[in-house]
């Protein structure tokens, strides 16, 4: 691989490579042929790099892409909470690396964001096994870096974008990631979801105001709208709805509620 390579806690087994279709899919690979935990797939560019449903993920060279194989010994009903657990660690990483007026804020499910606009997405993949514990997680995380693309679902940002010092790359955000990253999935297997729950509400995207809601995987359904709770004790999206009923949704797509 060109470029530095990243310094890693020893938890970590670092697969780093040049291009790769997909770090998830490399990463599934391995896991499938019996990678240990803590095995890190990254990549300098992606051919094929995808999101949540699906979606396309745009790739260029100088952002980070990267998949962590993981093994818990949890539930597999318990693997979503990883992903709150991931933008944890890519808030603590990357809110260090930009100024401190910058906002910060995770957005349900799984973006992070800047200033209102998405910097970073996590993708959850897992496998499980006849008992229905976990046999693997695969942990996608990607950060705009040094750029964002111009047309997305949603606004996008970039660490450049919002002011990182010039000696910040891929490799400065995976290190930091990394770390906290650790950090905080120890505390999750030794604490619970809890914590982090906590942690993420404490920043929570539009947490108390009204938000338009897409329900269903990708969204597919028709659009509701409601009060932002917070998250159900299994990470779902708790609305407070027109009727003064509360219901709780595990899939969909949220956005801002239009004026009028």
């Amino acid at each position: 691989m060109t470029g530095r390579a990243p310094v890693l806690p020893p938890a970590y087994r670092l697969v780093a490579l040049d291009r790769v279709g997909s770090t998830n899919d490399e990463a599934r690979r391995l896991a499938g042929e019996g990678a240990e935990d803590g095995t890190l797939v990254w990549a300098l560019e992606q051919s094929a790099g995808r999101g949540r449903q699906g979606r396309s993920w745009a790739s260029p060279p100088g952002n980070l892409y990267c998949s962590l194989v993981l093994r818990p010994d949890v539930p597999l009903a318990r693997a979503a909470e990883l992903s709150f657990v991931a933008a944890l660690g890519v808030g603590g990483a990357i809110g260090a690396l930009v100024p401190p007026q910058v906002e910060m804020r995770y957005k349900w499910p799984n973006d992070v964001l800047l200033n209102d606009r998405k910097v970073a997405g996590i993708l959850l993949e897992s496998s499980a096994r006849p008992d229905q514990a976990v046999d693997f997680v695969v942990l996608g995380v990607g950060v705009n870096v040094l750029s964002q693309p111009a047309a997305a679902r949603f606004p996008a940002t970039s660490l450049k974008a919002e002011g990182a010092g010039p000696d910040v790359d891929a490799a400065a955000v995976l290190e930091s990631f990394s770390r906290h990253f650790l950090a905080w999935v120890d505390r999750w297997l030794d604490e619970g979801f809890e914590p982090v729950r906590a942690a993420w509400e404490a920043r929570a995207w539009r947490l108390g105001e009204r938000l338009e809601f897409a329900a269903g995987e990708g969204g597919g359904d028709a659009a509701l709208a409601g009060r932002f709770e917070g998250l159900a004790p299994d990470g779902s999206l708790l609305l407070a709805m027109d009727d003064g009923t509360s219901r709780r949704f595990a899939a969909g797509d949220v956005g801002a509620a239009r004026a009028g």
